[in-house]
């Protein structure tokens, strides 16, 4: 399964924006910031890098349901599982 950078361009800019937040929680543990507010922070890159992980599984599916001839036969079910739950 190929992603098309053009299919996935929301979730790369949501990448993108996580990547940003993630350099913000780093400056902030260098300049001592308090537990709580580090974690809460670094708690919101998680899940917005898990979200994209879902989103570029909901795609993959999308696109071999699309591309295969044989609707969800020819979707290897097992691989699709297996990655969803790699983001588990």
């Amino acid at each position: 399964m190929d992603l098309e950078p053009t299919e996935i361009k929301a979730i790369i800019t949501r990448m993108k924006r996580a990547n940003g937040h993630l350099a913000s929680v780093i400056r902030m543990m260098e300049e001592g910031s308090d537990c709580e507010s580090v974690l809460t922070q670094l708690a919101a890159v998680n899940k917005a890098l898990s979200r994209a992980g879902y989103a570029i599984v909901a795609t993959g599916l999308q696109q071999c349901l699309t591309e295969s001839d044989d609707g969800l036969e020819g979707v290897d079910v097992k691989k699709m599982e297996k990655l969803f739950l790699a983001l588990a």
